[in-house]
């Protein structure tokens, strides 16, 4: 006994465990890009979720996740709250523009943000980075904090978003905080750690373009030259390595998008500063997987004018990348001209990848001439007959039809369609298991709806994580038939029809 005791004493007297070192990047460009911006500690703070998956392929658990290693330990949660540093990197925040609903904001940056580590792992350089560790300099007066609410929807949704194959960034912890805030009323907080290969977003370009303490030769291409080197290698030694990456930024970016549309994903706040140099999905604030299917749907009640609407995004995607290529005009080979190449590129993609996903979520293989009117039609009827969107799609790899024929308001015309789809089904010549197979690929039992973030939320409010734990379990596994999970799959109920996300969401 005394032998253990003393082992005890010895093991409370080591220093705690150590992460794995970072490697600055970013960090090394140094000022005006970023500056310096110490996280405000976190009072009380719990860890209320931990993507363990994610923090294995960062490196971070150890050996097989011994209790000895750092991802489970009381060091960990200070650092992921922003109470303590990542040993041998400074916090930072970054500088950036954007236009936001369509007009030119000359100055915002990381105002709640801080990036507190840059890692190697095996899939190549990952940045971590807070949100709600206080204000940074470019906070523009707030308090630096998110709210519990607004933190948990990042989570579940980024989390959902990856496992339906969308790019995204990633959640890799949530730890809350009995610290409240004022918004529309007292809320609590929570630091949101998320994760992806680089932060930027088409703003940073911007603000090196155009901002007049910041637009001085030489430092858009050094940006631009460091984005290059660090996640498009393949372009470097070219002449024209700046349009050969812009691109591919358009590339990404037209498919990112064809990728919301087929998902019914909105993500509610559009503007270039949320637009990832990447092509992931970025920054959630009021998104939402639709419901009931409405062409012209709008998930962000603050969005009056519907400039963000769901049937909006890909021509918004568009105007977007004009703006970024407008703001690197002055790059080598970027001039007007093949600016204007690059947009009908995005164009050009764009159709061709959602056509492709649209054709899978009906069970089609190659796309042939009448399959988008046939995919019209079929939208149409949802439409008019206000069905689901998701689960409408998913049950048409359910047989036989019968129960979804019911849910139509003119059931005659959806006999109509659904013999000319099943007759271009049979020109294809395949067996009924692989055409089912292939929808059930391309159309997700469950998606992260509105009132399933909403029950987590206030489980977690109330001090239950447990629906969140729930929850981010089930969305892991889309696309497969999980027992008991009816109710996740099912439209909202009438009375939870109608939650709304706003930008203070």
């Amino acid at each position: 006994m005394t032998a253990g005791l003393l082992d005890l004493v010895s093991a409370a007297g080591r220093p705690p465990p150590a992460p794995p070192a970072a490697v600055p990047r970013f960090a090394r460009l140094g000022l005006p890009y970023a500056q310096p911006a110490p996280t405000t500690p976190l009072p009380a703070p719990r860890r209320l979720w931990g993507n363990d998956a994610l923090a294995a392929e960062l490196g971070l658990c150890g050996a097989a996740d011994a209790p000895a290693g750092w991802w489970p330990s009381e060091a960990a949660t200070a650092v992921l709250a922003g109470n303590r540093p990542w040993p041998g990197y400074a916090a930072l925040a970054t500088v950036y523009a954007g236009h936001q609903f369509g007009r030119y904001t000359a100055s915002l940056g990381d105002g709640r943000a801080h990036l507190i580590a840059e890692l190697d792992t095996p899939t190549g350089p990952r940045a971590l980075q807070l949100k709600g560790a206080g204000p940074t300099p470019y906070a523009r007066g707030g308090d630096g904090r998110t709210v519990l609410r607004s933190a948990l929807r990042e989570l579940l949704g980024s989390e959902a978003m990856h496992a339906l194959g969308i790019p995204s960034t990633r959640a890799l912890s949530l730890v809350a905080s009995p610290l409240r805030v004022q918004r529309d009323a007292g809320e609590t907080t929570a630091v949101l750690c998320r994760v992806a290969p680089s932060f930027l977003r088409f703003g940073h370009f911007e603000y090196f373009a155009r901002h007049p303490d910041a637009a001085r030769p030489g430092r858009l291409a050094a940006l631009a030259d460091w984005v290059i080197a660090q996640h498009f290698p393949q372009h470097l030694g070219h002449a024209d390595r700046h349009a050969r990456w812009l691109a591919e930024v358009a590339q990404r970016s037209a498919t990112l998008v064809a990728m919301w549309q087929t998902v019914g994903f909105c993500h509610g706040v559009m503007n270039t500063d949320n637009c990832a140099i990447l092509g992931l999905t970025l920054d959630y604030g009021p998104f939402g997987f639709m419901d009931r299917f409405r062409a012209h749907h709008v998930c962000n009640h603050s969005d009056h004018d519907g400039r963000y609407a769901y049937t909006a995004q890909p021509a918004v995607s568009r105007w977007n990348l004009a703006q970024l290529l407008r703001a690197c005009a002055t790059l080598p080979g970027c001039e007007a001209a093949q600016a204007e190449a690059l947009l009908q590129a995005h164009d050009e993609t764009y159709r061709r990848v959602v056509m492709r996903r649209w054709a899978a979520k009906l069970g089609l293989g190659e796309v042939q001439d009448g399959d988008a009117a046939l995919l019209n039609r079929w939208l149409t009827l949802l439409q008019r007959s206000r069905c689901d969107f998701t689960d409408s799609f998913r049950a048409l790899s359910d047989l036989p039809h019968q129960a979804l024929r019911q849910r139509f308001a003119e059931p005659p015309a959806f006999d109509a369609w659904a013999a000319d789809w099943q007759a271009r089904l049979a020109r294809q010549g395949e067996p009924a298991g692989a055409v089912q197979a292939r929808q059930r690929a391309a159309n997700p039992r469950y998606v992260l709806r509105n009132h399933l973030a909403q029950a987590a939320i206030a489980a977690a409010e109330a001090g239950d994580p447990g629906e969140l734990h729930r929850l981010a379990a089930l969305l892991r596994r889309p696309f497969d038939e999980q027992p008991g999970a009816a109710a996740y799959a099912a439209p909202p109920p009438a009375d939870a029809a109608g939650i709304d996300v706003s930008c203070a969401s």
